[in-house]
């Protein structure tokens, strides 16, 4: 019994000596493996480290962004056309290092890729620097390099800011900078709200009537060889913008100097002195402030005026000396302009001014916004700025002053962001009743009459009125031979709802432009008169012309 007793218990021992044994054994085993895969991880990431700095080439295009930053949320036209857009591409880069046969290397990517500078990238194989090889490649192009099986063949994919209308939107997007970040136009203004991936950025922009607009301006070019030009569509009562253009313009896909005045937002961003546009806002203060009607007559008008030891004169010596307040606009009369805004006063026609927006620094959705000089008022600087000499601010101020005067002097604040409420859903009147009432039929007749300055913009069923403005440039303290026209229309002016602001930027006459009038006279071939109605007005029309079916049906309006 106790022999029995201690051979069991001597199993028991030799079980517990085993068990503790197999113990050792998993123990040294696991400890080998965790070692082998600690090991393994080790060389990984100091592999992946490798790699990384090899790989740690920035690209130079401003459509490449870092991965590790947000995907910026897509911008979209009024009609949810994609204006910009986010996507991942790939990239193939070498690693010289890794390469084991340069000579194949190169003949496979020959004939694959056979237009590429194989004399740079043989250069590139002898050095030790990772270099990319190919960018933004397509599923198919990016396979066929896979295949190859080359370990020096680095692939990567990399977040791309694309924007498939390229030029046509470039002043109002803007750019973003390699690390992501917005750095001008709507990119800049809306940084956060595009990084936040809430939704899409919807604007007001409709882009056939956009590309229908540029597609003048840059004949306007052929025609009258100007240097720039912008034009702005915007409704007259929401302030909603359809349209913005400012040439030159860029490929958004391609970095810009953004720094170049070549490429200022002409539409914002500059400056000018604009001529005699400004004397529907002389008159229309004149309305306001109770002073003159459209019939008040002004006889025996000075054909000349001394102020400071300068002169103001008409433009056209044709102009009669006896005008009324409705002349004085539909023939662009500068001394009727100027007893007009001595009638005024200082004080009134500066509130004015002021009121419709013209003086001071507009709030616009981006930030390249331009600011008017502060102007040192006087008797002269009256005379002067009742016919927009002397005085200057951006086109889009311009134009939202325009829409004010039309549209039933409701103020409003003109946008690119859809659905914008701010500001814009509560009407504010800020113009007395029945200021449009009167100055509507009158711009209607600087186009409609021959008498008129805008003849070329009277494009037939669209009741289009508006005012001609041809100003010399500012130049080292004086003015300049160059000029800066421009033309700003309203229509339907029986019911008014869009407001069109054209500007070219040092147009030329030409000579050999046939010019049709469309009020049955014959045409008339060469021009050295070098003004708005014989440039701006011209190109007005033919945008009008263009727009205004596509502005009818989308729009549901009749005229």
């Amino acid at each position: 019994m106790n022999n029995e007793n201690n051979f069991f218990g001597l199993e028991n021992d030799f079980e517990k000596l085993g068990s503790k044994y197999i113990k050792n054994k998993l123990n040294i085993s696991f400890n080998r493996v965790a070692f082998i895969f600690f090991t393994f991880v080790l060389v990984l990431i100091i592999f992946s480290l490798k790699a990384f700095y090899l790989t740690g080439k920035k690209l130079s295009s401003n459509s490449i962004v870092n991965s590790k930053n947000e995907i910026r949320n897509n911008i979209l036209d009024r009609h949810d056309n994609i204006l910009a857009k986010t996507i991942v591409t790939r990239n193939i880069g070498i690693n010289p290092n890794l390469v084991i046969d340069k000579n194949k290397l190169l003949l496979n990517l020959k004939i694959l890729f056979p237009n590429k500078n194989y004399d740079l990238i043989n250069k590139k194989l002898n050095g030790k620097k990772f270099f990319y090889f190919a960018e933004e490649l397509n599923p198919e192009n990016y396979k066929k390099l896979m295949m190859l099986g080359d370990k020096s063949l680095i692939p990567e994919n990399r977040i791309t800011r694309i924007y498939p209308q390229k030029n046509l939107f470039s002043h109002i997007i803007g750019q973003i900078d390699r690390d992501n970040n917005g750095i001008s136009g709507l990119e800049k203004y809306f940084d956060y709200e595009l990084k936040s991936r809430i939704k899409p950025l919807e604007l007001t922009v409709d882009t056939d009537i956009q590309f229908l607009i540029r597609e003048e301006l840059v004949k306007s070019e052929e025609i009258f060889k100007n240097i720039g030009s912008a034009a702005i569509l915007m409704d007259i009562n929401s302030g909603n913008i359809l349209s913005m253009i400012s040439l030159p313009d860029y490929n958004l896909n391609k970095r810009q100097n953004i720094k170049d005045l070549n490429f200022i937002n002409r539409t914002t961003k500059a400056v000018y002195e604009l001529g005699s546009v400004f004397k529907t806002f002389t008159i229309a203060a004149g309305f306001n402030e109770e002073i003159v009607n459209s019939k008040t007559e002004f006889k025996d008008l000075d054909k000349k005026i001394m102020c400071a030891g300068n002169s103001i004169s008409e433009y056209d010596d044709k102009i009669p000396t006896d005008l009324t307040v409705e002349e004085i606009l539909i023939r662009s009369g500068n001394i009727g302009s100027v007893r007009i805004a001595q009638k005024l006063g200082i004080e009134k026609f500066r509130l004015f001014l002021d009121k419709i927006g013209i003086l001071s620094k507009i709030e616009f959705d981006i930030q390249e916004v331009g600011e008017p000089a502060n102007i040192k008022w006087g008797k002269c600087k009256l005379a002067t700025a009742a016919y927009g000499h002397g005085i200057s601010t951006t086109l889009l101020q311009l134009t939202k002053a325009y829409a004010i005067i039309s549209n039933g002097g409701y103020d409003i604040r003109p946008t690119l962001i859809k659905n914008n409420l701010k500001k814009n859903n509560k009407k504010k009147r800020i113009l007395k009743k029945g200021i449009s009432e009167k100055i509507n039929p009158i711009l209607r007749k600087v186009v409609s009459t021959r008498e008129g300055t805008a003849g070329f913009a009277n494009v037939a069923g669209y009741e289009v009125g508006g005012k001609t403005g041809t100003a010399d440039q500012p130049q080292r303290g004086n003015y300049s031979s160059k000029k800066i026209n421009t033309f700003i229309a309203v229509f339907p002016t029986s019911k008014p709802k869009y407001v069109l602001a054209v500007l070219l930027d040092e147009p030329k006459p030409n000579k050999e432009y046939v010019y049709y009038y469309r009020d049955g006279r014959s045409p008339y071939k060469g021009n050295l008169r070098n003004t708005a109605g014989w440039t701006s007005v011209e190109i007005t029309g033919k945008i009008i012309e263009k727009i205004g079916p596509i502005l009818a049906t989308k729009y549901m309006e009749v005229y």
